[in-house]
């Protein structure tokens, strides 16, 4: 099996998460938790400056579980480092890598919105809005892919773990992709090849349950599952369990996509083909796809923010606004298994 598991127990991640909120870390107070992942815990804080200055920000730390793990509380430290030198309209920006009393957090920008895994549940966002959100997320992954570092050198980096989790879209219509906790820098990690298999194994490529090498394509593959998800509110490979699931990825033969008109089908079926080089040749050639495909319907940021503000308050169709309070912000973590 090529799927590296989680050594820890639902047990401990429970506990973990059901232990009493924080108040304060650093110089932080911690008003209230956004929400628990796998490995941590994101709360909305307030930092404090001269003259009665104050802003909201976002802290995110670990569950005790991964700070008692050195493996585990690599991967965050490694995110805030890899996430310190980007910065784009598209990602969630890393402002500082902290500690206290010997426990490490991260501060990120507090994003006012929700994730999209959780937004659609609430609802789909049609065909134009879907191929908006993508074409958004395209453009954050040819910067990421392209990043260099303060020397120029090019940072090598692949995301690994694009998902709808993993992407945060605000009251204001912003599209951030957020959670670099497992990806690949080459300057950054070592390049030993074992991180290859993390991630959340319903949005890998073939290439990562097989455990081999990933490249930018093995990113457009992700996003593939994730466009088709929003545009048909199903993934293209499911399995009744996950290995039924990695086996599918896997073969990746073409899956069914019926209700897609053709010229979305063919660039879902170009990401989403098995042999890397078969892929788009860079994010920014899938972007000018995506983007040819919504000037076709026609969407803009302006709808999109409606339709994020729709779902927060619960006004989509079949949503209950009972719910819409308990929607979590800026709550993606690096759960190693999460469908």
């Amino acid at each position: 099996m090529a799927i590296e598991l989680d050594v820890h127990g639902d047990d401990t991640r429970r506990r973990d998460a059901q232990a009493p909120l924080r108040r304060a870390l650093g110089p932080y107070r911690l008003l209230r938790r956004l929400g628990v992942g796998g490995m941590a815990e994101v709360y909305l804080a307030v930092a404090h400056g001269a003259s009665g200055f104050e802003k909201k920000v976002a802290i995110k730390a670990p569950l005790p579980y991964v700070q008692e793990d050195a493996r585990l509380l690599r991967l965050l430290i490694e995110e805030a480092r890899i996430g310190a030198q980007l910065q784009h309209r598209n990602l969630v920006q890393v402002h500082d890598l902290g500690v206290a009393d010997g426990v490490y957090y991260v501060r990120m920008d507090f994003v006012d919105g929700a994730d999209l895994r959780t937004l659609m549940r609430r609802g789909l966002p049609g065909p134009a809005l879907g191929l908006l959100i993508a074409e958004e997320l395209a453009l954050a992954l040819d910067y990421v892919h392209d990043a260099v570092d303060e020397a120029g050198r090019p940072l090598g980096l692949v995301h690994r773990d694009v998902s709808p989790s993993n992407v945060l879209l605000s009251r204001h219509g912003e599209v951030k992709l957020s959670d670099f906790g497992i990806a690949k820098a080459t300057l950054l990690a070592d390049n030993t090849g074992a991180d290859t298999r993390k991630g959340k194994y319903a949005y890998m490529s073939p290439e990562q349950v097989e455990g081999r090498a990933l490249t930018h394509r093995s990113d457009q593959f992700a996003l593939g599952i994730t466009l088709t998800e929003m545009l048909l509110g199903r993934r293209p490979f499911e399995g009744a369990t996950p290995l039924e699931t990695m086996n599918l990825i896997r073969s990746a033969r073409a899956p069914a996509l019926e209700g897609l008109d053709r010229d979305v089908k063919a660039v879902v079926s170009r990401c989403l083909a098995r042999a890397p080089e078969d892929r788009f040749p860079s994010s920014e050639a899938l972007r000018q796809a995506l983007a040819a495909c919504r000037s076709l319907r026609g969407a803009s940021i302006s709808q999109l923010r409606e339709w994020v503000r729709a779902a927060l308050q619960g006004d989509l169709e079949g949503v209950s606004s009972s719910r819409s309070a308990t929607l979590p912000i800026t709550a993606t973590t690096a759960g190693l298994l999460d469908p």
